[in-house]
């Protein structure tokens, strides 16, 4: 748990703090090898193994797309917001860049910046509804969900746009560097590398700048802050600015991964983003959070989504269970509010 700058813990009672600060980033991190192991108890009993190479690589590509996007929501709701609109943000940011490349003759390197600009764009809109017209975070990014669905569909008249007549594409920066096809150091997919990259980056940035400051001193009293002389409307807006081009990001390496740019894809990667940031340990009501805690969120979400895959279980069972692990995280954090008060 991170703390806002200022914010002093009672005398009495800073060692139980402490120590349930300690609980928090362990049990993440605990919960997240409990499943790995359960599920390799399954599958020995099945007949099979769970802990393979190739299943360890399946799990950081299928992680790497919504983890990015996880990354920018972590600032988000510590700031006590939400942000609907990152899965059709990304579906808007790989439509952009497959647009620049294939319909402009783009160079690629271009391609991929537009990408992400129009997911900072987008992030923009948001954070203007939300600071400057003070519309509900849950309201702004809801209508902006729905603007970039429909724009993807518009732009691509509902049709794939395919990299696959492009030589660039097929050689160059998007095939090599961003591709989950060939493989970075010890056979890590170079997908699941700019991942942990870019979480390296969220961590420098929420630990070390004053965009991260603001981000913890506005979820835990905007109001304060606010009367201290913070800029809110400013800081509130670069976050969900920040959230756009991670989510921006991710649709670049969404493109690479399939080849294409899919209007269709991205619609429901919210729900798997927002899941991953709060069984990471982020509190809902702002205020606390940590990019490590996210990281790992998004591996408990994926590790129990293809474990469950793995040992056969049904898809439809698959989301019920899902749904309980989030609701268990919500509880969870609720409970540690409570005990705090």
């Amino acid at each position: 748990m991170s703390k806002a700058p200022g914010l002093t813990l009672p005398a009495g009672r800073s060692g139980s703090l402490i120590r349930a600060e300690f609980f928090q980033r362990l049990l993440p991190f605990g919960a997240l090898i409990a499943l790995i192991l359960f599920f390799q108890v399954w599958c020995v009993g099945i007949g099979t193994n769970f802990l393979t190479f190739e299943n360890f690589v399946n799990i950081l590509v299928a992680t790497a797309v919504v983890g990015i996007m996880a990354l920018g929501e972590t600032f988000v709701i510590i700031t006590g917001g939400i942000d609907l609109s990152v899965g059709t943000v990304m579906t808007i940011s790989m439509v952009m860049t497959a647009v620049a490349i294939t319909s402009q003759h783009l160079p690629v390197p271009v391609g991929i910046l537009v990408g992400v600009l129009t997911g900072g764009l987008m992030g923009l809109l948001n954070g203007v509804l939300i600071a400057r017209f003070k519309i509900a975070p849950f309201i702004a990014t809801l209508g902006i969900l729905n603007v970039a669905r429909g724009l993807s569909l518009v732009i691509t008249q509902t049709r794939p746009i395919y990299f696959s007549d492009n030589p660039e594409f097929q050689q160059g920066v998007m095939g090599n560097l961003f591709g989950i096809k060939l493989s970075g150091e010890f056979g890590i997919p170079n997908i699941a590398i700019i991942m942990f990259g870019a979480a390296i980056v969220a961590a420098f940035i929420l630990g070390k700048t004053s965009l991260g400051r603001y981000t913890f001193a506005l979820g835990s009293n905007e109001e304060a802050a606010r009367l201290s002389g913070v800029d809110v409307v400013k800081w509130k807006t670069l976050v969900y600015v920040l959230c756009g081009l991670f989510a921006g990001l991710a649709g670049v390496l969404t493109a690479a991964r399939l080849g294409s740019a899919q209007p269709a894809t991205g619609f429901g990667y919210e729900l798997s983003a927002i899941s991953a940031v709060v069984i990471g340990g982020t509190s809902l009501s702002g205020g606390e959070g940590t990019i490590l805690g996210t990281v790992i969120g998004a591996f408990i979400v994926y590790v129990l989504t293809y474990g469950l895959q793995f040992v056969n279980v049904p898809q439809e069972w698959q989301i019920v269970v899902t749904g309980i692990v989030v609701i268990g995280a919500v509880y969870i954090d609720n409970l540690r509010r409570r005990q705090r008060t």
